[in-house]
């Protein structure tokens, strides 16, 4: 196995994983859970992006119940599902009420808690009891590490318990999450505690991840300030899926990309470049299952990627499209 990268380093308890969508943040996520959990450790890998595969990076089916890796002792996994997390949000506030009430008036009630701002609400409802881990659900984990939503819903949702808390203490904020709000006023120390956990870098880790492009950089920038502000500084940066220097000078496309992601991390800006950072080289192969993923954060498996070939792919005889051209000209275009 080869060294652990900087951010997987004597980690602590919770490790998030955020940035642009596309950067291969769930990878990162998923090889850094395989690699803690064969290191002997419990690991739970929770998934807060509506978009998440990673379900499919283990070839198996997880859903909003803690869920075993079968393949990989001691790795469990959980994919919060906003949709669902809303659903039963609301019918926590509804059910007590429901035959007590008129109609007319849970009809309205359910109307405020249908929008945007429940599942937003009802995402972080369910992130926060793992942090806070009020009912013991993850006492037995010594790592639980997020994979979270892209960058934007990320800082939303990290930056919600402070302005919850305003809401409910100054009565400020948006008047169409007053539903929603409403049930929250009875957990305030609960979401207190998970600002707490949050901002304490021996508890909380921030990985960054990015690819050495200028747009996904920039956005690390950003969310490296904006989550700062709120307290988050035990900050690291991964740039995955970097080009290796070219072996010899004689491919111009992979040159140029290598030139111009090397410019790209030469101007990441004094504050990234600042902070712990891994560079994880380009891979040839797709990751998706145990034998691929155990290999990200290998040095030595870029040699077939140099060279130009997949070893997961049988050669393929090249030929001239003239030949194609020959082929379909004798009964014509099939349209």
């Amino acid at each position: 196995m080869a060294a652990d990268p900087t951010f997987l380093t004597a980690p602590p308890r919770f490790v998030f994983f955020t940035g642009k969508g596309g950067v291969g943040k769930t990878s990162i996520a998923c090889a850094s859970a395989l690699r803690l959990a064969r290191a002997g450790k419990k690991v739970l890998l929770v998934s807060t992006d509506p978009a998440s595969n990673v379900g499919q990076v283990f070839g198996l089916s997880i859903g909003n119940t803690i869920t075993e890796v079968p393949a990989v002792p001691g790795l469990s996994a959980l994919e919060i599902d906003p949709e669902q997390a809303a659903a039963a949000y609301r019918e926590r506030i509804v059910g007590p009420v429901r035959g007590l009430l008129p109609d007319a008036e849970i009809a309205s009630i359910t109307e405020q808690l249908s929008g945007s701002c429940t599942t937003e609400v009802a995402s972080f409802d369910e992130f926060t009891s793992l942090l806070t881990d009020p009912d013991d659900q993850v006492a037995g984990f010594d790592h639980v590490l997020f994979d979270t939503a892209p960058t934007g819903h990320t800082i939303r949702l990290l930056q919600l318990p402070g302005n919850w808390t305003e809401f409910l203490d100054h009565g400020k904020g948006d008047a169409s999450c007053l539903g929603p709000l409403a049930g929250l006023d009875k957990q305030k120390a609960m979401y207190a505690g998970a600002v707490e956990a949050l901002s304490d870098p021996e508890r909380t880790r921030l990985v960054l991840v990015a690819r050495a492009n200028r747009a996904a950089l920039a956005e690390i920038a950003r969310t490296h300030s904006e989550l700062a502000a709120i307290g988050m500084t035990g900050q690291h940066v991964v740039v995955n899926g970097v080009l290796p220097a070219p072996a010899e000078d004689t491919d111009p496309l992979a040159t140029a990309v290598y030139q111009r992601e090397q410019a790209a991390l030469a101007g990441r800006g004094a504050a990234i470049a600042a902070l712990p950072t891994d560079l994880v080289e380009l891979k040839p192969v797709n990751m998706v299952g145990l034998d691929a993923l155990s290999t990200l954060f290998d040095t030595t498996t870029t040699t077939a990627m140099t060279t130009g070939t997949d070893p997961g792919l049988a050669a393929v005889a090249d030929a001239p499209l003239a030949d194609l051209v020959d082929a379909i000209e004798p009964t014509g275009p099939d349209w």
